[in-house]
C-alpha cells in the first residue's frame, strides 16, 4: 500500500490541454504534485498554482529532468511536438530517451504516457513518433503504461476545435475520402480518469492501453451529428480523393483557428482508422461511475464551457468592407478611357484581362485569412491585437480603393506609385498582424503585399514614361 507521503507526481506539459486538467484532479485524489514548466510565468494563471511545486526546466535538459525527478513516485509525459517542421520526430525521440533515463535514474516508479491510437501497419510521420515515444518510455527500465487515445472530445482539445469548426462554418465542404474512415472518439473527462487511476497499476504492469468512448464513428458521422446536437442543418459534405494531408491541413489553418501546423497532426491521424482492439484498462482501472460518456453527452458538456463562436459575424464585416473596397475601385476604374488607351505603357505589363482574374483572388485571400485571424484574436482574448489588426485591415482597404481614384480619376501614375507603395507597406503589415497567431495565414497573405509592390512598380514606370511634358492630351 502507498502512504500518503509517496504520492508524488511530477506533471510536464502542464500549459497544455490535458496536463493543465490533470493537474487538480491528481490533487483532488491525494497526490502531491510538481510540476516542470520551461517558463515559470506561463502557469501564472493556472488556478492551481499556488497548490504545486513549480521546477523551472527544459525536458530536453538531463540536468533540469533530474532535478524535476527527484523524490518523483509517477511521472506524467506529456510533452509533443505538434508543429509541423521536419525535426519533430527527432526532438521527440531525444526528449523522451532523456525522461526516459532521469526517469529510471532518479528511481521512479512508474510513467504515464499519453499516445495516440493506431492500427497496426504504416502510419503518418506524427503517429509513428507518438508510438516511438511509447517505445522509448517502455523500454526505459521504469514500469510504463502508455494510454492511446484518439480524437479526445473537450472544450480546449485541439481535435474538438477542429471539429467544431468545420461542423459550425460549412454547411457544405469537398473533403478527402478517409471522412469515412472508423474513428472512436474519447470525452476529456474519460482520459483524465483513466490518466490518474493509471498511477496506480500494479508494478508489473508495463504495457499499452487502448482507451475510447462507447461509440464508433466516421468524421463524417461526428460533423454530422455535431451540426444536429448544435441545432444546425445536416451539412453537405462531398468526398474527393485527391485532397492529402498537407494540402487538408493547410485548408483546416485557414477556416478554422486551429493552426496549420497543429491542424497537420490532427489531419494525419485521420488517415487511419483508429478504433480500440481492446479495453484491458478496465481489469485495473474501473471505467468511471455511470460508464464512459457518449458522443452527445461529451459534445454537449463540450459546448457549456466553449465560448460563443465570433467567427460567422467577423467573416461578415470582413466580407462587407472587402467589398465595398473592391466595388469603390471598381467604379473608379477607366480602362477604356481615351487618356489610358494614349498611355505608353511598359511592354511587361500583364494583359488586362489578369488583373480582375488576380484581384479576385487577393480578394478572397483578404477575407479569409484577416476573418480568421480576428476571430482567432478574439477567441484567445488578446483585444488589443484585434483592434490593432482590424484598424490595420481598414487602412488598407481605404488605401485599395483610393488607388483606383489616384490613378483612373486624377490620372496621376507617379502619384498613384508612392499611393501603391504605401499600400503595398500596409500589406505587409497586416499580412504580420495577421500571421501572428498562424504562420500559415500570413503566408498566405504574403501574395498580396507582393502584388501591391509589383503594383507600385508599374505605376512608376507608366509614370516615367508619361512625364506631363511627353504625355499626349485628352479629354
Amino acid at each position: 500500500m502507498t502512504s500518503t507521503s509517496d504520492r508524488t507526481a511530477l506533471v510536464t506539459g502542464a500549459t497544455g490541454y490535458i496536463g493543465g486538467l490533470l493537474v487538480p484532479r491528481l490533487l483532488e485524489a491525494g497526490w502531491r504534485v510538481r510540476v516542470l514548466a520551461r517558463h515559470r510565468a506561463a502557469l501564472d494563471t493556472a488556478p492551481w498554482r499556488d497548490a504545486v511545486d513549480v521546477v523551472e526546466g527544459d525536458a530536453a535538459s538531463d540536468t533540469d529532468a533530474r532535478r524535476a525527478l527527484d523524490g518523483i513516485r509517477v511521472a506524467y509525459f506529456l510533452i509533443h511536438s505538434m508543429g509541423g517542421d521536419d525535426d519533430f520526430a527527432g526532438r521527440d525521440r531525444r526528449l523522451a530517451t532523456t525522461f526516459a533515463r532521469a526517469a529510471r535514474e532518479a528511481g521512479v516508479r512508474r510513467i504515464v504516457y499519453l499516445g495516440g491510437l493506431h492500427p497496426d501497419g504504416a502510419l503518418s510521420a506524427h503517429l509513428a513518433s507518438r508510438v516511438e515515444v511509447g517505445r522509448i518510455l517502455l523500454g526505459s527500465g521504469v514500469p510504463t503504461a502508455v494510454l492511446q487515445a484518439a480524437v479526445v472530445l473537450g472544450h480546449g482539445s485541439a481535435s474538438f476545435e477542429m471539429l467544431r469548426f468545420l461542423a459550425s462554418r460549412l454547411p457544405a465542404m469537398v473533403a478527402p475520402k478517409w471522412l469515412h474512415n472508423r474513428i472512436q472518439p474519447i470525452a476529456t473527462d474519460d482520459v483524465l480518469h483513466y490518466l490518474v487511476g493509471a498511477a496506480d497499476l500494479p508494478a508489473d504492469v508495463s504495457r499499452t492501453f487502448d482507451i475510447g468512448g462507447p461509440e464508433v464513428l466516421t468524421y463524417e458521422q461526428m460533423l454530422q451529428r455535431f451540426a444536429a446536437l448544435t441545432g444546425r442543418r445536416r451539412r453537405l459534405i462531398v468526398t474527393v480523393p485527391v485532397l492529402t494531408p498537407r494540402l487538408a491541413s493547410h485548408w483546416v489553418g485557414l477556416v478554422t483557428p486551429v493552426s496549420g501546423g497543429l491542424a497537420t497532426p490532427l489531419v494525419e491521424s485521420l488517415v487511419h482508422e483508429v478504433v480500440c482492439a481492446e479495453h484491458d484498462i478496465e481489469r485495473h482501472v474501473p471505467d468511471p461511475d455511470g460508464g464512459l460518456t457518449g458522443f452527445d453527452a461529451a459534445i454537449r458538456t463540450a459546448m457549456r464551457d466553449a465560448p460563443r463562436d465570433t467567427g460567422p459575424r467577423t467573416l461578415a464585416a470582413v466580407t462587407a468592407a472587402t467589398v465595398a473596397s473592391a466595388a469603390l475601385g471598381s467604379l473608379a476604374t477607366q480602362p477604356d478611357a481615351r487618356w489610358y488607351r494614349a498611355l505608353d505603357l511598359p511592354r511587361w505589363q500583364p494583359p488586362a484581362a489578369a488583373f480582375p482574374v488576380v484581384w479576385t483572388a487577393l480578394y478572397a485571400d483578404i477575407i479569409a485569412t484577416s476573418s480568421a485571424a480576428l476571430t482567432t484574436l478574439d477567441r484567445e482574448g488578446r483585444r488589443g491585437d484585434a483592434a490593432a489588426c482590424r484598424r490595420a485591415l481598414a487602412a488598407n482597404l481605404v488605401l485599395n480603393a483610393a488607388w483606383s481614384v489616384v490613378f483612373w480619376r486624377l490620372r496621376r501614375p507617379g502619384l498613384a506609385a508612392a499611393e501603391a507603395a504605401l499600400l503595398a507597406a500596409s500589406s505587409a503589415d497586416l499580412a504580420r498582424r495577421v500571421g501572428s497567431g498562424s504562420r500559415a495565414r500570413g503566408r498566405a497573405l504574403a501574395p498580396y503585399a507582393v502584388w501591391c509592390g509589383f503594383a507600385a512598380v508599374l505605376s512608376a514606370a507608366i509614370g516615367r514614361r508619361n512625364r506631363p511634358s511627353q504625355r499626349p492630351h485628352a479629354a
